[in-house]
């Protein structure tokens, strides 16, 4: 792994980690809010062989740099500008890439749809578990009927400042009613656990707001590439009707996955078959074949 750091346009110096072979493929990871790099350690382990896999900390997570309060440091566009310097420094110029967003990852490259690198670099995309517009609005965490109080109750939930405490076996509970499917695994869940409960409660707080406002369905539209689109079937914080929403309004998806019985935390609670998705999407749209991954693990099986 080699780990550098992509400088935005505000001068915010981002972790990013490249994985696998240079001359791979490429592959590009935005995680989701409270999340980190880690988030994808599945899917780096596995198309790390064949790939090079890109993987970065959005701002305020993982070893990037909270932005200061009450600047434009949250922003939609910050997360645009960040999406652009790690492509500026982790792919040569015309070099393609498949872009994986997971939750406020996909947000991501949806404010990113106009900007000439993302155009420029990204050859297909993947949308995670993830949705443009009325994130509160359609959130299921809150269980009441849809409706102004639920609406309000569901962003005093997900804006709250309080801290998350340590990981215990209540707040696995909570986590796992929250975030992920019934039947997810006990490891699955610490694992989400230790990832969601390391972000900087002021970066928590900070992207909640901009979360709760958030307004990308024109973006949508602007995604004019071959993009996929995942969702677990019981996601309570993008359910369904976002991915749905987005499959019919994109100009080019290639198919919309339900997972079944999977919730938000898809690429931990799914791993492979987000992998698949991830896998599908470069062998179709960065010419990688069947046959050419074959002959590369035999020649560095013969140079072992």
């Amino acid at each position: 792994m080699n780990a550098l750091k992509a400088t935005s346009a505000d001068g915010s110096r981002l972790h990013v980690e490249v994985h696998g072979r240079a001359d791979a493929p490429a592959v590009v990871l935005a995680h989701g809010w409270t999340c980190s790099t880690r988030f994808w350690d599945a899917q780096i382990r596995d198309l790390a062989a064949d790939h090079k896999v890109i993987a970065y900390d959005q701002r305020g997570h993982g070893d990037s740099p909270v932005p200061a309060a009450g600047g434009k440091g949250y922003s939609t566009e910050a997360l645009a500008d960040d999406l652009e310097a790690v492509l500026a420094a982790t792919l040569g110029p015309g070099e393609r890439a498949v872009l994986a967003g997971h939750s406020m990852g996909g947000m991501t490259l949806m404010a990113a749809a106009r900007r000439p690198a993302f155009r420029q670099h990204a050859a297909a995309a993947l949308l995670c578990s993830t949705g443009p517009a009325r994130l509160t609005a359609e959130a299921l965490v809150v269980p009441l009927r849809p409706g102004r109080l639920r609406t309000r109750l569901t962003r005093s939930v997900l804006g709250s400042k309080a801290p998350l405490g340590p990981v215990t076996p209540v707040s696995k509970r909570l986590l796992r009613y929250g975030t992920m499917g019934p039947g997810a695994a006990p490891d699955r869940v610490d694992a989400c656990a230790r990832i969601v409960q390391a972000c900087p409660r002021g970066a928590r707080y900070g992207w909640s707001q901009v979360l709760a406002g958030l307004d990308l369905e024109s973006e949508v539209r602007e995604l004019r590439l071959p993009v996929a689109v995942l969702v677990g079937d019981v996601d309570r914080l993008t359910p369904p009707v976002h991915s749905r929403a987005m499959a019919a309004a994109l100009p080019h998806c290639t198919g919309l996955v339900e997972l079944a019985g999977a919730g938000h935390m898809t690429p931990v609670e799914a791993p492979e078959a987000v992998t698949a998705q991830i896998r599908e999407l470069t062998l179709t749209y960065l010419g990688v074949t069947e046959q050419a991954v074959a002959e590369q693990a035999v020649k560095e099986e013969a140079e072992a």
